[in-house]
């Protein structure tokens, strides 16, 4: 989905509707943070979760475009708990990721209940279901007695879920591909051309070339197995695809040139004919995006 092209059940203004009602959770994780900062609340009380839930809860009662944010709220709350603590401790942004990964490592079982409630409330699509003995399924109604039985942290579900999602590994690793890929680029891209939109769609290009996305994988996979990490992997060969006209794209100019925006049209008809769409691509890009913002880039 973007501003050109729309999904049967899900529209570009789904998306801009889900981003201002992102607001208010987003600013309640920054105050959270700044207490942090000031020694009033301690990193296990961050309610990581909780956020995560009230943000894709604020994202539904604003359209019925399904699920727009959850990867994104994954992504946002933890960075935006951390930009608080940097500006109450050292009043600048320098150990941002630093406290990113203290703040991810710092999650709770509470919070892996509260994430689990949250894709409940989403019911995103192609879920699928986890299989293996420190796995629990989101799908299963006794998720949250296991989750406290087992004394699993939000870390440890997204450590599980890292080999075949992407935005679970970014959260592990302290949102290490926006950190060092899509903000230095968006970045370099935005002095060069003075365009947002080239900006962003050469991002996202150079993200998805850097590595096939999982969700593609995922609705491929899922045609032959229900098993999430088996899918990925039946998957991820078609997705590899995409990443690598990704990479020619950008080769071809991208938006900058006519052949390059010839061969991004056609990838884009392609995607849309198969229903599949680079969501958690486009979910690192976000977070990509949100870091240039908090270190100062203005269009």
């Amino acid at each position: 989905v973007h501003r050109l092209r729309d999904f049967k059940d899900t529209r570009f203004e789904h998306f801009l509707a889900g981003s201002i009602a992102l607001g208010p959770p987003v600013r309640e994780a920054a105050i959270r943070g700044v207490e942090i900062g000031f020694g009033e609340l301690n990193l296990k009380e961050a309610g990581v979760g909780a956020l995560i839930r009230k943000a894709v809860s604020e994202v539904k009662k604003w359209h019925r475009g399904g699920n727009t944010h959850l990867g994104i709220s994954l992504l946002f709350i933890p960075l935006t708990i951390s930009a608080g603590v940097c500006i109450a401790k050292y009043g600048n942004f320098r150990a941002l990721r630093e406290w990113v990964s203290h703040v991810v490592k710092s999650t709770t079982s509470i919070d892996a209940v509260e994430f689990y409630k949250a894709i409940r409330i989403v019911n995103p699509g192609g879920l699928g279901r986890v299989k293996g003995e420190k796995r629990v399924d989101a799908t299963e109604d006794n998720f949250e007695n296991e989750i406290l039985s087992k004394g699993v942290t939000l870390y440890d579900l997204m450590e599980e879920s890292s080999s075949w999602d992407i935005v679970a590994w970014e959260f592990v690793n302290a949102l290490k591909t926006a950190f060092e890929i899509g903000y230095p680029k968006f970045w370099q891209i935005y002095e060069e051309t003075s365009d947002v939109n080239i900006a962003t769609v050469h991002t996202f290009l150079e993200l998805l070339a850097f590595r096939p996305d999982t969700l593609i994988a995922r609705k491929i996979g899922l045609k032959y197995t229900e098993v999430i990490d088996k899918a990925v992997e039946i998957g991820l060969n078609e997705a590899e695809k995409y990443s690598r006209k990704a990479r020619e794209i950008l080769e071809l100019g991208g938006l900058k040139t006519v052949k390059g925006r010839r061969a991004l049209r056609k990838l884009d008809e392609e995607l849309a004919q198969r229903g599949l769409n680079p969501g958690s691509t486009a979910d690192i890009l976000a977070a990509s995006i949100y870091i240039s913002i908090l270190y100062g880039f203005r269009p």
